[in-house]
């Protein structure tokens, strides 16, 4: 399954957002293990690292979005304003949605 990895990213220091990406990585890193596709927005932290200012939230919102609709399953990892949005994307998509990464199965 291509699984869309959903949490807590923004914060109020880079050091809390950075912890966010990384905890975003541990779980895209561990559905691969189960033989998934993950997809792990919080990866764009890095390129707003190296473009500053250069995308609006706006723009980093449609560019996940744009990922979200053709993945398989919602890894749900933790409630913020985003993610929670996009839990609802893809409740409205009937998409599969995990609520913990022990109930995502081995691919097959």
């Amino acid at each position: 399954m291509k699984v869309y990895v959903a949490g807590p990213y923004s914060a109020d220091t880079s050091n809390e957002r950075e912890d966010n990406t990384r905890s975003a990585i541990f779980y895209g890193v561990r559905l691969k293990e189960k033989g998934h596709s993950p997809f792990i927005p919080h990866l764009l932290h890095y390129v707003d690292q190296q473009y500053p200012m250069r995308f609006s939230c706006e723009d980093y919102v449609e560019w996940d979005d744009a990922f979200l609709k053709i993945c398989d399953g919602f890894l749900y990892t933790g409630a913020s304003r985003g993610s929670d949005r996009e839990l609802q994307i893809a409740k409205d998509m009937d998409m599969r949605i995990f609520y913990n990464i022990d109930e995502v199965p081995n691919s097959e």
